[in-house]
């Protein structure tokens, strides 16, 4: 803890009988106490669990958590950056996909995939695929949790994100196109 006079403090004795510079050097005490508590709470800042709301979705963007809605409740804003960064060596993994996704969900999650490690040449023919399987979507609103799960699947990966026994993506016009094909 600082003294509220921690700069005047420090002035030798001849000066701080001078009411003018006294009052000339608070100006600069008030200054440098407002940075040095700004300095002081760094660490806190870059916390999910304590940071400043807006800072939190920054934070997440930092680890490619974009698309964090600020009309979310807070806790669940900090819960999915605190997730994201914990599961951030399994993005793009099944195992960082169940992390992440129960959070989200709030409960159990089934992940069918295509994946695994092969040797040249033993790859398997159909491109891959992941199949993403939930009983609610977590308090969030379909479109929400969609984006989120979303962003945790690989770009080339051929998705299907099911809530109950309702298929929510590819949406409807997607659906159409595989089976006109």
């Amino acid at each position: 803890m600082r003294r509220d006079d921690w700069l005047l403090a420090q002035l030798p004795v001849g000066m701080v009988e001078d009411e003018f510079f006294v009052r000339f050097v608070s100006i600069f005490q008030e200054v440098a106490t407002t940075m040095l508590a700004g300095a002081d709470n760094v660490e806190h800042v870059l916390d999910p669990t304590v940071a400043p709301d807006s800072m939190v979705r920054w934070l997440g963007s930092w680890i490619g958590t974009d698309t964090i809605d600020p009309a979310l409740p807070v806790d669940l804003q900090r819960r999915t950056v605190l997730t994201a960064a914990r599961t951030l060596a399994w993005r793009g993994t099944r195992r960082g996909l169940v992390e992440f996704v129960s959070l989200l969900s709030r409960g159990p999650v089934e992940v069918q995939d295509s994946g695994g490690v092969y040797g040249e040449g033993d790859c398997p023919d159909d491109p891959p695929w992941v199949a993403v399987r939930v009983e609610t979507t977590g308090g969030l609103t379909e479109p929400d949790f969609l984006a989120l799960v979303r962003d945790q699947i690989p770009a080339h990966v051929y998705a299907e994100v099911w809530v109950g026994d309702d298929r929510i993506w590819p949406p409807a016009t997607a659906r159409m196109l595989e089976v006109a094909s």
